[in-house]
C-alpha cells in the first residue's frame, strides 16, 4: 500500500453505475447546494449535498475537471467521498447534445406560465448543459 502523504487525501467519485475516481489529490472545489467549497488535507470533517455543476481537483501540476448531477460528500480530513447520480469527464461529453440540451432547456424556460411546461425539471436540464459545456470546453 502505498504510503499517504499528508499534503495530499483520497477522493473518490462515485455514481450509481460507476466508479469514476478513487485517486490522491491536493485539492477539491465541488458545487455545494449552498455554493461551491474547497476540500483540503486534513480539512475538517463534514457532510453536505451537492447540486449539478463542475467539480475541480488538482493532481500535481494538473487541475482535472469533472461535471457532476445532484448527490453528497462526505469530508473527513483524509478522504472525501463525492456520491452523486452522474459524472462525466471533459472527453466523455458530446458538446453538440449539450448545446442542443441547453437550446431546448431555455425554450421550456421561456414558456413560463404553460402548465404542461414542468420548469424545475427544465432548469435542472438547463444547470446540467450548462455544467457538461463548461466542463467541455476546459478539457478541450
Amino acid at each position: 500500500m502505498a504510503e499517504r502523504h499528508s499534503q495530499t487525501f483520497m477522493l473518490e467519485v462515485v455514481t450509481p453505475q460507476r466508479l469514476i475516481i478513487s485517486e490522491e489529490v491536493e485539492e477539491l472545489v465541488a458545487p455545494g447546494q449552498e455554493g461551491s467549497f474547497g476540500v483540503w488535507p486534513g480539512h475538517t470533517p463534514f457532510m453536505t449535498t451537492l447540486k449539478i455543476g463542475e467539480l475541480s481537483y488538482k493532481k500535481g501540476q494538473q487541475e482535472r475537471f469533472l461535471t457532476v448531477s445532484c448527490g453528497y460528500a462526505e469530508v473527513r480530513p483524509d478522504k472525501a467521498i463525492i456520491l452523486v447520480e452522474t459524472a462525466e469527464r471533459p472527453e466523455e461529453i458530446d458538446l453538440a447534445r449539450a448545446e442542443q440540451a441547453k437550446v431546448r432547456a431555455e425554450e421550456r424556460l421561456r414558456s413560463f406560465g404553460d402548465e404542461t411546461i414542468d420548469h424545475a425539471r427544465a432548469q435542472a436540464a438547463l444547470d446540467r448543459a450548462l455544467a457538461r459545456m463548461a466542463v467541455a470546453a476546459r478539457g478541450r
